[in-house]
């Protein structure tokens, strides 16, 4: 039984077919490694989609494939029905052994396959297996080299080229994918004969329509060796790959066994439709024993882990996969009337997300979809009808619901279960004890989790997850969180992804245990840390981690390259991680006395050696220089030592008095203790005076006003008399000389928030009170020079509705008076007799002083 690998219609047919023949022994298509765990197939607990995980045994886990299963994959329904009647199953493919071994075939002759292609998955081309194993991200690239040397066709294409159609996916829909779906329920949950003589006849028969098209296709597109190519054949060359004749002569090799077993009547193998021809084909076994002499191998460990169906479609990088893994099992679990099941599930979703969807939208999108379908020629309306109907009728032409529907449903995010007592590495077990005693269950789609660190069990959970980090398994992310940034608080964005199965087994070479496997990777990290940030930085993924059994590991490694190493810009970067980690260590209960000394000691090395370090340095260097400025400066303020901190600002005066200093560095250390409050505004004005002075370069005075302005230009908004002194100077710079400064300029002025420069702007238009510049005109809303005290108070009606009483001018009326007749209202009031409203008071030259105080 040739199939297509995950297709709804050749499981459908598979089934039928079993049922009516009750076959001796069954052969599928896969490695042999895996006979030993094909009963968990039939195991409540294991729930699709699930995949075989094959990887090399020693120090090579990474080297791995899978072999992925869905609900509706023909591989996985043989399997059920095999397992639950007790007939024999057996893998035939090549061995995993062997096809592992083989990802590092210099030649290329037989590199590790990597799954069918995205345009035909499971229909096998040349040069393709399945139910393909799809290669880890490590084999990938060296597999990718090596997979051009077969010329690759598309079965699909040429099959449906040949009948006439365009569209391979529609006619392969059309043949196969909606034979049977109206015949009543099929899924593996049936029992007995249901299906019937002529279904099973009916099943049979499409077998041998597609072995012969299959057949066909291989006489012209890829002969056996030796053989003249079909009449009419393209000229593609070599398109046989060896790789498929190694593989079919296994498979072949299988099939003699099982037939002198069993016998040739009661034997039945469910493989790739492209292997059909090859397997039907007479060769000496000789032949196909010396195709597999010399085999290289090595030693595979198998298992079951949970897959998902966004794995499964081909947007997400599978080349096995299939566009509509969701709507693939709807059509195989459906027992009738898919396409009105189908627009049930669709408005379900849509009413889930609050969007007005009523049972009449349902009905006119299922007629719709008929209607499309009858047009088109189409005996039911698939995939492309039912978009088109959805995406017209529930979705009114929007691509926003539609994407959601895509996503939710076409692809979904259906992640698969296997039971505990499956064969895994003792990490993955471990693992799995951790994640069900914190209750994270792993999905497949993308959330967000809020750890409280002060909860016990939040804190074990974001252990746990920084552990995993340090083992290269990346089931969450940190995120920046939501409502504060206090350190007793953690945001993940967890998604479980298929590949990290290959990771934990990659990491299980580390240890059995997480915590264990953990320390000691921190520890072979720290001996390999080429920089002292390096090591700095994993300290505190250490605390992070609660790994305190690899921290004296990693301070002796970092008090030894802290001691050796001489670079300032080095132990700069290396502080603020380890004032992190000794400051903040208590708070996840981590003794960080260490930590704390160790740091010390950096800050007061950066503190000694940060002068000379920064003298005579370019524009480049002077630029990296200020970030370590920047980091060190924090680091400091987080370690809150008072001698240290003396020393510090000590040290930043000393930088902005020194000529051989960078303008870039000098300024900035400026604005570091104005901000810090150890400069008083009237020093920085004159620290300032002198940097613009005529006398300094006016490319240094520019340095000089970046570092200074460097993070925020709301100084010049609120400090008049800075203002005035980068004014002045940027008036006094030559003409000639301008246009060289106007980059830096443009640069300092750029990063400033939009509300800033406007801000700034209408201050230098309307003149500085201490330059007395010329002032701006009255309709420059907000900066008029008098204040028009009758348009201020007109707002206290207001205030006094919404605040309630207010305390009223000298010489106002009281409160609830009611206006004389003839007074007049002030612009924009409306009263009407009877109504008591509270009234203005006189106009004044001083406003109200709460008008007053707000304005200012």
């Amino acid at each position: 039984m040739g199939v297509r690998h995950h297709g709804p219609g050749s499981a459908r047919a598979v089934l039928a077919a079993l049922r009516a023949t009750e076959p001796a022994v069954l052969l599928v298509e896969g490695p042999p490694e895996a006979d030993p765990v094909l009963h968990l197939a039939g195991d409540a607990r294991m729930r699709p989609p699930v995949a075989l995980l094959a990887h090399a045994g020693g120090d090579e886990p990474g080297r791995a494939a899978f072999w992925p299963l869905a609900a509706f994959s023909p591989e996985w329904v043989a399997l059920r029905w095999a397992v639950e009647r007790g007939v024999p199953v057996r893998f035939i493919d090549l061995p995993a052994a062997h096809s592992l071994a083989m990802s590092d075939d210099p030649a290329g002759e037989s590199a590790t396959p990597a799954g069918p292609g995205p345009e035909e998955p499971g229909l096998e081309e040349p040069g393709q297996e399945g139910p393909r194993p799809e290669a880890s991200e490590q084999e990938a690239p060296r597999q990718e080299a090596t997979r051009g040397r077969a010329v690759r066709i598309d079965p699909l294409a040429v099959l449906a080229e040949t009948a006439g159609h365009d569209d391979p996916e529609r006619w392969w829909e059309d043949v196969v994918e909606h034979r049977g779906t109206t015949d009543g329920p099929v899924g593996e949950g049936a029992t007995g004969a249901a299906a019937g003589t002529a279904a099973a006849a009916g099943a049979l028969g499409a077998f041998r329509a597609l072995e012969e098209a299959m057949t066909a296709l291989r006489q012209v597109h890829s002969p056996a060796p030796g053989a003249a190519a079909a009449p009419g054949a393209p000229e593609t060359g070599d398109s046989r790959d060896h790789r498929d004749d190694v593989r079919e002569a296994h498979m072949r090799l299988r099939l003699r066994e099982a037939v002198r077993e069993f016998g040739a009547d009661r034997v039945a193998v469910v493989c790739g439709a492209w292997h059909v021809p090859a397997l039907r084909e007479r060769r000496a076994v000789t032949a196909d024993r010396q195709l597999l002499k010399g085999l290289p191998k090595v030693r595979a460990e198998i298992s079951w882990v949970p897959w998902t169906h966004r794995r499964l479609s081909r947007h997400s990088g599978y080349g096995a996969g299939i566009e509509s893994p969701g709507w693939y099992g709807h059509l195989f679990t459906a027992a009738d009337r898919p396409v009105t099941r189908w627009m049930t599930k669709v408005a379900a979703l849509l009413r889930e997300e609050d969007l007005p969807v009523s049972s009449a939208h349902v009905i006119e999108a299922v007629r719709l979809a008929e209607a499309l379908a009858a047009m088109r020629g189409r005996p039911l309306a698939g995939l492309s009808e039912t978009s088109d109907a959805v995406r017209a009728v529930l979705c009114e032409g929007s691509d926003v619901p539609y994407e959601l529907i895509r996503d939710r449903l076409i692809v979904g995010d259906v992640l698969g279960e296997v039971p505990p007592d499956a064969p895994a590495v003792p990490l993955q077990r471990d693992l799995d004890r951790l994640h069900r005693s914190l209750r994270l269950k792993p999905e497949a789609h993308e959330r967000t989790l809020e750890l409280d660190l002060r909860n016990s069990t939040d804190a074990a959970r974001s252990r746990l997850l920084h552990r995993l980090r340090l083992l290269g398994v990346e089931w969450g992310e940190p995120v920046r969180a939501r409502g504060g940034t206090g350190t007793f608080r953690e945001s993940w964005s967890l998604r479980w992804q298929p590949e990290l199965s290959v990771r934990i087994a990659e990491a299980g070479v580390w240890g059995t245990t997480v915590e264990g496997a953990a320390t000691a990777r921190a520890e072979a990290l720290a001996t390999e840390a080429g920089a002292l940030a390096d090591v700095t930085a994993l300290a505190e993924r250490c605390l992070l981690a609660g790994l305190g059994d690899a921290l004296p590991v990693v301070m002796r490694v970092l008090a030894d390259r802290a001691a050796l190493d001489a670079d300032v810009g080095h132990l700069a970067q290396a502080l603020p991680a380890l004032v992190r980690s000794a400051r903040y260590g208590d708070v996840r209960g981590t003794d960080a006395v260490a930590l704390r000394e160790v740091a010390e000691g950096l800050a007061e090395r950066v503190c000694v050696g940060l002068p000379p370090a920064c003298a005579g340095l370019d524009a480049d260097g002077a630029a990296a220089m200020r970030g370590d400025l920047d980091a060190a400066h924090q680091a400091v303020g987080l370690l809150d030592t008072e001698g240290l901190s003396a020393r510090w600002r000590a040290m930043l005066g000393s930088l902005t008095r020194r000529d051989r200093v960078p303008g870039l560095l000098r300024g900035r250390a400026t604005r570091l203790l104005l901000d810090a409050g150890d400069l008083p505004e009237q020093d920085a004005a004159r620290v300032m005076g002198l940097a613009l002075s005529p006398a300094a370069p006016p490319q240094e005075a520019a340095s000089w006003v970046e570092g200074f302005l460097s993070g925020g230009g709301m100084l010049l908004v609120h400090d008049e008399r800075l203002l005035s002194l980068v004014d002045t100077w940027l008036a006094d710079i030559p003409q000639d000389v301008f246009t060289d400064v106007l980059p830096l300029l443009r640069r300092t002025f750029s990063v400033f928030e939009a509300g800033v420069r406007r801000t700034v702007g209408e201050l230098v238009r309307r003149g500085t009170g201490v330059r007395g510049g010329p002032p701006a005109p009255a309709a420059a809303t907000g900066f008029d020079a008098a204040l028009d005290a009758a348009r201020a108070d007109a707002v206290l009606p207001t205030l006094r509705l919404l605040l309630g009483r207010l305390p009223e001018p000298p010489g106002a009326p009281t409160r609830g008076a009611t206006s004389p007749p003839g007074a007049a209202t002030s612009p924009g009031t409306h009263t009407s007799p009877g109504t008591r409203t509270p009234p203005l008071p006189p106009p004044s030259s001083e406003p109200h002083p709460i008008t007053a105080g707000a304005l200012r």
